[in-house]
């Protein structure tokens, strides 16, 4: 049985219509349609909260404090593509920098989701570039030790395959199955109406939440005909 190679160079990637549509709708909105799952860990969350990322998972493991493989990475993705890097929650030591993250922006990755931590965080919020990481610290990372590209990873304690969705924003990292993406837009799309509806009963003095008596009592809170 031959062995995949430890660098995959060809994948499917999820539509970029598919990944512009679902950059429209919050992460909340998508993990809620999405059966509350394929979230990240919270410590992975954006340098500064206006940033904003959808489009491919483009993935890369690497040993905790080596970003050789994340440099044959940068050379590699394609425009739109997300990196999603798998530091295994590492913060002895920063996997990127100034450099590194400009080379993705000039390169027109659509952004970098890290589970290690990074470093020069003042300029990377002038760099107008959109990247997530489980924290910061000043140590440069070593650069020698093999890792993989494009193999199934887990981020975040999340599952990300190649050609996976990834949408992230002030609330964290989604996570979308490539195949799911589509049918999940009209599902965003009514949880959204939705939302904006109950929104507006709120704002006209309706708090009550319909279905919480019947939750309430199905929990044995409330026995039957009985209301709060």
């Amino acid at each position: 049985m031959s062995q995949l190679p430890d660098i995959i160079r060809e994948f499917v990637r999820v539509d970029a219509d598919v990944a512009a549509q679902a950059g429209k709708y919050q992460a909340a909105i998508l993990a809620d349609v999405a059966g509350r799952r394929g979230t990240m860990h919270a410590r992975v969350a954006p340098v500064h909260e206006r940033m904003a990322l959808a489009g491919p998972a483009f993935t890369i493991e690497v040993r905790p404090g080596d970003n050789l493989m994340i440099h044959a990475a940068i050379e590699l993705a394609q425009p739109g593509d997300i990196l999603v890097i798998d530091g295994k929650g590492d913060q002895t030591s920063a996997l990127m920098g100034t450099l590194m993250l400009s080379a993705c922006k000039k390169r027109g990755l659509g952004g970098v989701v890290v589970d290690g931590a990074i470093r020069d965080k003042l300029d990377l919020l002038e760099l107008d570039f959109p990247v997530f990481c489980a924290g910061f610290n000043p140590a440069g990372p070593t650069k020698f030790v093999p890792g993989r590209i494009n193999h199934p990873i887990s981020a975040g304690g999340t599952v990300v395959n190649p050609g996976d969705l990834v949408v992230g924003d002030a609330d964290g990292v989604v996570v979308i199955e490539r195949s799911k993406a589509p049918a999940l837009l009209a599902l965003a799309a009514k949880k959204e109406a939705d939302e904006a509806a109950r929104m507006e009963a709120i704002s006209s003095g309706d708090t009550a939440s319909k279905w919480l008596p019947a939750a309430l009592r199905a929990a044995g809170v409330l026995k039957e005909g009985e209301t709060l």
